[in-house]
């Protein structure tokens, strides 16, 4: 078996749940869409990637949901948890009880994220005892780690959402005396200036053809500009 697995952490997609500052300006359908594109586009990516691959789904009810969103053909983990960290600590515990010896987590927002960045997150792992994708905003998109160096403290008491997510979860990792590897940075789709960013820099790329296609169709961002 390979001793690599990656956590792909999902939503369900359905109004008023998912990117909802996109939803304020384009509308709960066309947002709820969009994150269904998103998701599809990195499904496609990941499954080139030849290790395993957990879609964690939240809410933990949500598995009918989720299957006739994506079909039944993927290995499906409820995420479990009163927040986010307890939900990330959980599903990492999993893949490691399972006999997995390097765990990746990674979000849906970054439908053109490049496979070869997931793929440097697992070689990275063979040297070092963690690994973090830090996004723009301070956040990170991407955390993994070794079997025999997960430290869930890192997922405890996190102010989740603010600018100092990814110092403080470094800092930690730093006074367990933790070796990290830091990917690219990446930028999450969370609001319009976002999305606007990711249709320029994928104008001439095929990582994402099914959001693209899905913008082009909807034709989103030429509606807004007309809007006064």
């Amino acid at each position: 078996m390979d001793d690599r697995c990656l956590l792909f952490f999902v939503r369900n997609p359905e109004r008023g749940a998912v990117k909802s500052r996109l939803a304020g300006v384009l509308g709960e359908e066309v947002a709820v869409g969009l994150y269904e594109n998103f998701i599809l586009d990195m499904l496609s990516t990941l499954e080139k990637g030849g290790f395993s691959c957990s879609v964690c789904f939240y809410p933990a009810d949500a598995l009918a949901d989720i299957k006739e969103v994506l079909g039944a053909q993927y290995r499906y983990l409820p995420q479990q948890g009163a927040d986010l960290g307890e939900r990330m600590k959980h599903c990492l515990h999993q893949a490691f009880s399972a006999g997995f010896l390097r765990a990746v987590l990674i979000g849906s927002d970054l439908p053109d994220l490049p496979g070869d960045i997931v793929d440097e997150s697992f070689a990275s792992l063979q040297r070092v005892d963690a690994v973090i994708g830090p996004a723009r905003d301070g956040g990170y998109y991407l955390i993994g780690f070794k079997k025999d160096s997960f430290t869930p403290e890192v997922f405890r008491d996190m102010p989740w959402g603010t600018e100092t997510v990814l110092q403080q979860t470094i800092d930690m990792l730093q006074n367990h005396q933790r070796t990290i590897h830091l990917l690219p940075s990446w930028d999450d789709i969370d609001n319009l200036e976002d999305l606007a960013k990711f249709v320029e820099r994928n104008r001439k790329t095929s990582r994402c053809p099914r959001t693209m296609a899905y913008l082009k169709d909807k034709d989103v961002l030429a509606r807004r500009r007309r809007e006064p």
